[in-house]
């Protein structure tokens, strides 16, 4: 058993290793995982069958590296640089909120501008974000006279917003 163990490291470490170097992609990761294989393949000789010990060999030294990387993949933390590149879309920096405010104060200005009864719509749609819908139960409308309303608000508060 010793021999033909002997003769198989022998015969398949340079494939074993390229193997694992392709998959990993990580010169020191497949000198491990070689020899991980070479464990296996010492510990499993007396269950082989000795038919194509190639195949046999390649296929413990695939699952090794497979094993390795769902790990690998499971415990990977992202790194600081890419953690702050995935965040710097989530919240908005300290200038767009002081801009985003200055457009929402701006805007409510501009709703109150409007002449009656669009100025209150134009608040309640634009600047409180409440639903057409919503606007018609509150104010005991039909839900066709606000949409009108919104949209000639809309159309008036476009031309004011041009204006300045």
């Amino acid at each position: 058993m010793e021999e033909t163990f002997s003769r198989l490291v022998e015969q398949y470490q340079n494939l074993v290793w390229s193997l694992c170097y392709k998959m990993t992609n990580d010169y020191f990761e497949a000198q491990d995982l070689a020899q991980e294989t070479f464990l296996s393949v010492y510990k499993n000789l007396t269950s082989f069958d000795g038919q194509n010990e190639r195949a046999w060999i390649c296929k413990i030294a695939t699952n090794k590296c497979l094993d390795h990387l769902k790990r690998a993949a499971s415990r990977s933390q992202p790194a600081e640089e890419s953690f702050f590149n995935e965040m710097e879309g989530s919240f908005p920096s300290p200038e767009d909120s002081c801009m985003e405010v200055s457009e929402q104060e701006k805007l409510l200005s501009l709703c109150k501008s409007l002449k009656q009864p669009y100025d209150q719509i134009a608040i309640d749609y634009f600047y409180h974000e409440m639903t057409a819908k919503d606007m018609a139960e509150h104010y005991n409308k039909n839900l066709k006279t606000v949409q009108t309303q919104i949209y000639r608000a809309k159309n008036m508060l476009k031309k004011l917003w041009r204006r300045e």
